[in-house]
């Protein structure tokens, strides 16, 4: 389902990586499956490309590419703030920068090669509980980052949405959200 050159890692390292479990990285393989399948399904009597599999766990997006004006001073950035949530650099090949649960990357980072001017993301990494929305809260700040939103309950949302806000080093508005009770 890929975006345009410059979205997704496999452009930005500037060949294919391979982002399965861990084994030699080889230039130009995906791991078994990784690949989709589409078939036509209507909505409201229109018909859309939607995949027919999902991951393994179920979830749809299986990984996000930001680019960056400096990757190094995100990187560092990230290295501090998704400590808390058990994130961390699992691949870096210099210029593009794998972060995540090991064994697989699922967050990205790359240098700004396409596009003129800012777009800000929104990215929202989950929490395993709300001391670890406050740990990350208290080290993106450390590391430098602007605060949007301290963390706490979102009602607006539901009644369980416990999430902080910040800016990173690039601009965009990163969150830590833990959807369980205290």
């Amino acid at each position: 389902v890929g975006g345009g050159r410059g979205t997704h890692p496999e452009s930005l390292a500037g060949g294919a990586l391979h982002l399965g479990p861990p084994g030699p990285l080889t230039a130009g393989t995906r791991p078994p499956g990784a690949g989709y399948r589409f078939r036509r399904v209507g909505a409201l009597g229109s018909e859309s490309r939607r995949p027919v599999r999902h991951g393994k766990d179920g979830r749809r997006l299986d990984h996000v590419s930001i680019q960056c004006a400096d990757v190094g001073a995100s990187a560092a950035f990230y290295d501090v703030a998704l400590a808390p949530l058990g994130g961390q650099r699992l691949m870096d090949f210099g210029s593009v920068i794998g972060f995540g649960v090991a064994p697989k990357p699922d967050f990205w980072l790359g240098p700004t090669t396409t596009g003129e001017g800012f777009r800000e993301s929104h990215l929202a990494f989950a929490a395993p509980d709300r001391a670890a929305v406050r740990a990350f809260f208290d080290a993106a700040v450390g590391a430098g980052a602007e605060p949007l939103h301290e963390p706490r309950v979102w009602p607006e949302y539901h009644p369980n949405y416990y999430g902080a806000f910040v800016r990173d080093p690039d601009g965009n508005n990163v969150e830590a959200v833990c959807h369980t009770p205290e």
